[in-house]
């Protein structure tokens, strides 16, 4: 394979990623807290701090190597996160993302094609071979995981959940993604499409890891006679204390479109299903949503959302174009936001620093979860104990 032919695949993965660049965004001000016993709070009237691309690990020297000299930007791919276990434990990370890919057969991942440019074998870890939904950024050129499976991801999550039982719900994204053909073109791996089939297995999967009892689904939200919508604008979501030690699955991937129109059929309302859907406004399935860039009249926005009682997720930071501009404002127009869910890059200091800064993002007073500044009642500030 030419280097030209690999140096279009490698731009174009890149792009097809989403990660032409990363953040940077000021450390946020330790203020003075209040803590609440969360007694009385809905789940949307927390806030909470997650990481993007939680199972992301860099690749070997040898192959940022090769990814640098097809594409300077591939120094964006060069992050890696703590094991799950770890961020939930001393990272005070509530909320993961998990990006997903189909292989209902096993084994079609094992020898990423960066491997084959740099003279390594196939993968070893023989949770590679067998059928199940594999966890990664981008098939054949960033393909390093700290758990290959989503099973082995959850698996992680409700080890640490069984060990805290009273940790308020841990939301987790499930971004589904495909090969980009220019890949495929090049000798990579073409993945199956997301059909009801291979949307039914992700349900499953979550299924054989986590009990009903462990999980915060639709059905746990929506109200008799209402739409999951309807159920969430009028009747609220579910009291904090209910649902301490559960997790709450939700799609990235949104709007119209093949995924979410096959993963609700039959079901308008989400019944029966384990994964929330990013449903636009208006919609039955309308629950969760995002608005990733909450700077100018997005923060309005998010305001009015989760005022109408809507779950929002925000990011904080994006890769490294926010760090090489020190954009030093985001954070905290995210946090002000009200958003639930704010993710970032960078959740503890140090990750930043091979970039020569110091940027962080985390919750005033270094803590897990905090009271919603714009749907919390005005009795609760602050921190939002776990006990």
């Amino acid at each position: 394979m030419s280097r030209t032919v690999v140096a279009g695949l490698a731009s174009a993965a890149i792009a097809a990623s989403g990660l032409a660049g990363t953040a940077l965004t000021s450390t946020t001000t330790p203020e003075p807290t209040q803590s609440a016993d969360g007694a009385g709070l809905r789940f949307n009237q927390l806030q909470m701090i997650g990481s993007h691309n939680s199972y992301h690990r860099e690749l070997s020297p040898a192959e940022q190597k090769v990814q640098q000299a097809q594409n300077p930007g591939s120094v964006d791919l060069w992050y890696s996160h703590a094991a799950i276990p770890a961020q939930l434990e001393d990272q005070n990370i509530r909320t993961l993302e998990l990006d997903l890919l189909p292989d209902p057969n096993g084994g079609l991942y094992t020898y990423p094609l960066i491997r084959k440019l740099t003279g390594q074998g196939p993968l070893t870890d023989p949770a590679m071979a067998q059928p199940g939904t594999k966890v990664m950024h981008i098939p054949d050129f960033d393909y390093n995981s700290s758990c290959d499976t989503l099973v082995l991801c959850l698996q992680q999550v409700k080890s640490w959940s069984d060990r805290n039982p009273d940790h308020t719900p841990i939301t987790i994204s499930l971004e589904l993604k495909q090969s980009d053909p220019k890949v495929v073109a090049a000798g990579g791996v073409q993945s199956p499409p997301w059909d009801a089939a291979n949307l039914d297995r992700i349900d499953a999967e979550i299924r054989s890891v986590f009990s009903e009892q462990e999980l915060l689904t639709p059905d746990d939200v929506r109200k008799p006679g209402l739409t999951l919508e309807q159920s969430v604008l009028t009747k609220g979501w579910p009291k904090l204390d209910s649902v301490r030690g559960q997790v709450l699955f939700y799609f990235d991937n949104g709007g119209p479109g093949a995924i979410r129109d096959l993963y609700r059929t039959g079901t308008p309302n989400l019944e029966g299903r384990a994964v929330f859907t990013r449903g636009p406004e208006g919609e039955p399935d309308a629950a969760v949503t995002q608005v990733n860039d909450p700077r100018g009249a997005n923060q309005a926005e998010i305001q009015r959302l989760v005022s109408k009682g809507y779950l929002i997720r925000t990011r904080s930071d994006e890769p490294l174009a926010t760090i090489r501009a020190n954009e030093t404002s985001r954070v905290g127009i995210a946090l002000a936001s009200g958003a639930q869910i704010v993710t970032t890059d960078f959740p503890v200091a140090g990750m930043a620093a091979r970039y020569d800064s110091d940027f962080v993002a985390k919750l005033p007073g270094d803590n897990a979860v905090r009271c919603n500044p714009v749907s919390a009642p005005k009795w609760c500030r602050g921190n939002v104990s776990e006990r």
